[in-house]
């Protein structure tokens, strides 16, 4: 019983890694992060709910906070933010065999025979959500910085900004670039 119950605890924190968004950095190596301090929205991410689309803004907001930057007027930000949302609509299919059935023992009519096995095979739809953030150094006008952020959309807005929440940290851990990862 004891094993049964370690397998059901192993399979749950498997499955909330699995359920992590995929997170993705890159950046300009030429770009100077310590002279950023300001920056200011050139295009916020707009998705399917504008709440959501309120709490991700907060939580890069709350991100750049904490890293010692403000938000400024568009003529004084050393940086322009832009933000887009995207979801995809994508299909999996799952088949369970069941079978052959095998009856009884010896060969043929004398006591056992085999049956055919069967296949269920189902189809499932799941939305997978994207967000993609761009950093641009307004002085320039050139790109400094991405980071990306994939993961399957829950059905529920409270697991839907959990997940958010959780794309943006993993996005923003080693931010700027060359600083040590968060703990």
């Amino acid at each position: 019983m004891r094993t049964l119950a370690l397998g059901a605890v192993l399979l749950t924190a498997l499955a909330g890694c699995a359920s992590t968004p995929t997170v993705h950095t890159d950046f300009d190596p030429s770009a100077q992060f310590a002279s950023y301090r300001t920056y200011t929205w050139l295009k916020k991410p707009e998705g399917r709910s504008p709440l959501v689309d309120q709490r991700v803004v907060g939580a890069i907001d709350a991100q750049l906070a904490a890293k010692g930057w403000r938000q400024a007027a568009s003529n004084e930000a050393d940086i322009g933010l832009a933000g887009n949302v995207a979801t995809q609509q994508r299909q999996t299919a799952d088949t369970f065999y069941s079978g052959p059935a095998w009856g009884g023992y010896g060969w043929g009519r004398w006591g056992g025979g085999m049956g055919m096995g069967t296949a269920t095979t189902t189809v499932r739809t799941y939305d997978v959500g994207t967000l993609v953030l761009d950093m641009f150094d307004m002085k320039t006008k050139q790109a400094v910085w991405r980071g990306t952020a994939t993961g399957t959309v829950p059905d529920s807005p409270e697991a839907v900004n959990t997940k958010v929440q959780a794309g943006i940290d993993k996005m923003f851990a080693t931010f700027p670039p060359g600083s040590a990862p968060a703990k």
